[in-house]
């Protein structure tokens, strides 16, 4: 529904929980593929000073981390952190199954004092079991039921413009954006072509006719958006986008792409998709 409230505002994460998780997940991949080699040994060196002393009786490289992401940060006392790393591992024989998802604890201590200005691990990771309540129900979203984007609807019409600039190149950004409000396209393009195929308003949504309405100034509109891209090596894929609208001189303009959708608080009675 159209209101008057200012949407909360994003804040910047935490360099407390960022920096040892960021640190974690590089040393983790580092860790997975050392071996015997002096190059390896300095490579995790540099993450574990005591690792120049060890001896590895593996080959380096036998496996790798696809990827690694942190996915438990908890403070034990200060400036000392335990990260949980999950790791994508496979092995580089072509004839061998691709591997799944590992976990490695990390202990890190923050370096440099009280501005913590480096990290150093404590010790080796130890891989452990998947980390208890690691995987959840969906989040119940505060945005009313999804329909399909109306033609009708100026809103639809400022947000396809808007998003064929942002992710496709076409248009100019600028002119769909409320002002003062800052946004750059993604470059290089990232797709050609971005469909909308499904919108719903943040809480109970619009009344029945209001999308074909001149909004007054200054009224403000939440969307969560569900858009396809299709690109020159991906086709319909599915993303998600919360918006803010705001409404001048009878337009809509977006005034932020907000960081998360809202979710619902307790109590409340919303359609989430």
């Amino acid at each position: 529904m159209a209101t008057r409230v200012e949407a909360p505002r994003a804040q910047p994460a935490s360099s407390d929980a960022v920096a040892p998780a960021g640190f974690a997940e590089v040393y983790v991949a580092a860790y997975v593929k050392a071996g015997d080699s002096d190059a390896d040994a300095e490579e995790l060196a540099a993450f574990y000073p005591a690792a120049r002393s060890m001896s590895w009786s593996a080959q380096g490289g036998a496996e790798r981390a696809e990827s690694a992401s942190a996915v438990q940060v908890r403070q034990i006392s200060a400036g000392y952190w335990s990260v949980t790393v999950a790791a994508r591992i496979t092995e580089w024989a072509k004839d061998s199954d691709s591997g799944g998802v590992r976990y490695f604890q990390v202990p890190l201590r923050a370096t440099g004092g009280r501005g913590a200005s480096g990290w150093t691990a404590a010790a080796l990771p130890a891989e452990v079991a998947a980390p208890t309540g690691s995987k959840g129900a969906a989040p119940e979203l505060s945005y009313g039921a999804a329909h399909a984007p109306l033609d009708s609807d100026p809103a639809v019409q400022t947000v396809r413009g808007f998003l064929a600039a942002y992710l496709t190149g076409r248009g100019e950004l600028d002119r769909y954006l409320s002002p003062g409000t800052t946004l750059h396209a993604v470059r290089p393009a990232p797709y050609t072509a971005v469909t909308l195929t499904q919108i719903a308003d943040h809480g109970q949504g619009s009344a029945e006719g209001a999308e074909a309405q001149t909004p007054p100034d200054g009224v403000q509109r939440r969307l969560l958006v569900d858009v396809e891209g299709d690109g020159k090596h991906t086709s319909s894929r599915p993303m998600t986008y919360a918006i803010e609208l705001r409404a001048r001189d009878g337009r809509w303009e977006v005034a932020s792409l907000e960081a998360a959708p809202a979710l619902a608080t307790p109590g409340t009675n919303s359609n989430s998709q």
